[in-house]
């Protein structure tokens, strides 16, 4: 399981680095890269992940794209060279990604740990139960499902509390905003840990998150 001790800031250099070069090699050659062996004898271990791909000083929403797996279904290293492409060109919610683009945008990392069922017997409950900074939220209700990574309620300039992260994971699985009242709704956390450029190609640190 992911933990604060499992991936070194040299680990997360690398795995950017991996992400970056596999995007504009495909924006270039429309082919991903070969897996480094380094980059594959290193991060065998299956995690869920998410590549998320943000404009640098954009003046709103910053985000162009981000698509991931939730579960520690394959080898990290297989993960990150399938979804950092997808989050270039396959996220529904924006045209592909230039080549060119790419000089303005700052990829960020998430690692998973896998996802756990919050147990309540009232949804109230969830208020308590739920830490804004440390959890991410999956909100699932018959074949409907969405989630949000837990730096979601923070990043850009968003103070959002619990009860409202919850009404924006049901949105984001196609449910209205207050399903997570519904006892038929499950719930589910995850926390991760984060890395991302400070700049296009720059410098790649550890990301902390801190509640509002």
């Amino acid at each position: 399981m992911t933990d604060e001790n499992s991936f070194t800031l040299e680990d997360g250099i690398s795995l950017i680095r991996f992400a970056r070069e596999n995007i504009e090699f495909f924006l270039k050659n429309d082919r991903r890269i070969p897996v480094p062996d380094d980059i594959k004898n290193k991060f065998s271990e299956k995690y869920g992940a998410f590549v998320t791909l943000n404009i640098v000083n954009a003046p709103s929403n910053s985000l162009r794209g981000c698509i991931g797996y939730i579960e520690p279904t394959y080898p990290l290293y297989d993960v990150i060279h399938r979804v950092s492409i997808s989050s270039a060109i396959e996220d529904p919610r924006f045209p592909s990604v230039s080549l060119e683009e790419m000089n303005d945008i700052i990829i960020e990392l998430s690692i998973l740990t896998p996802p756990k069922l919050i147990k309540v017997n009232h949804p109230k409950e969830y208020l308590d139960k739920i830490v804004i900074g440390r959890d991410g939220l999956i909100a699932e209700k018959g074949m409907r499902r969405g989630l949000l990574l837990p730096q979601v309620p923070i990043d850009h300039g968003r103070e959002w509390d619990v009860e409202t992260f919850l009404g924006h994971t049901c949105v984001k699985a196609w449910l209205s905003n207050d399903d997570w009242k519904d006892n038929k709704t499950k719930i589910f956390s995850f926390q991760a840990i984060l890395f991302e450029e400070k700049e296009p190609r720059g410098e790649v640190v550890r990301k902390y998150l801190t509640s509002s």
